[in-house]
């Protein structure tokens, strides 16, 4: 994602200390880069899309024909919803060390409230804070920046175009390209 004010200051906390409400912070007085508060909206708002996905579980076998884009113009079918769901998981442990991710586990998944976190954790509640904030941070950052589909922005995800330009290559027979390849015609007798 290509990080500028017109991107980050809808997604800024209007009270944020660093930046103000602009979504854009200044790093060593050099170049600026998107403010801690634009990494928070952007994991709450996929973790609120993977509650919403979650509690549509009896509704989730729906299958969607989507268009790849490509020179063969191809259809795929897919199912949003589960893999969304799947890639929530699946990025959330990869980007996670061990102790974060079992916090993540419990206040985010498991749906624990803060006493019972720190308690189980043995964690008190200033740490325990810091660690969900830092959390959300790494996480939303990781969302909007995974190559080469983000979870975030979700329109882009759940109704983008899907480009199929690197899966051709590794499904073509690499001695004959597309415009060469020949059906073999039926022989009359």
């Amino acid at each position: 994602m290509d990080w500028n004010r017109s991107n980050a200051i809808g997604l800024a906390s209007t009270t944020c200390n660093c930046c103000q409400g602009q979504g854009m912070r200044t790093v060593h007085k050099v170049r600026e880069a998107p403010c801690n508060c634009v990494f928070r909206a952007i994991f709450r708002a996929c973790f609120n899309r993977f509650r919403e996905c979650t509690e549509l579980g009896a509704h989730t076998s729906t299958v969607s024909l989507e268009f790849c884009d490509g020179h063969d113009g191809r259809r795929a079918y897919a199912r949003k919803r589960e893999e969304y769901i799947a890639d929530f998981s699946l990025v959330s442990r990869r980007m996670l060390e061990d102790e974060d991710h079992q916090i993540f586990r419990y206040f985010f998944l498991l749906g624990a409230d803060w006493k019972l976190c720190c308690h189980r954790l043995k964690l008190d509640r200033g740490n325990f804070f810091h660690s969900v904030y830092r959390i959300e941070q790494k996480l939303g950052r990781g969302f909007a920046e995974l190559e080469p589909y983000a979870l975030y922005p979700l329109d882009e995800y759940f109704g983008g175009v899907i480009k199929k330009e690197a899966c051709h290559s590794s499904l073509a027979d690499p001695l004959q390209s597309h415009t060469e390849r020949r059906i073999p015609l039926p022989l009359s007798a």
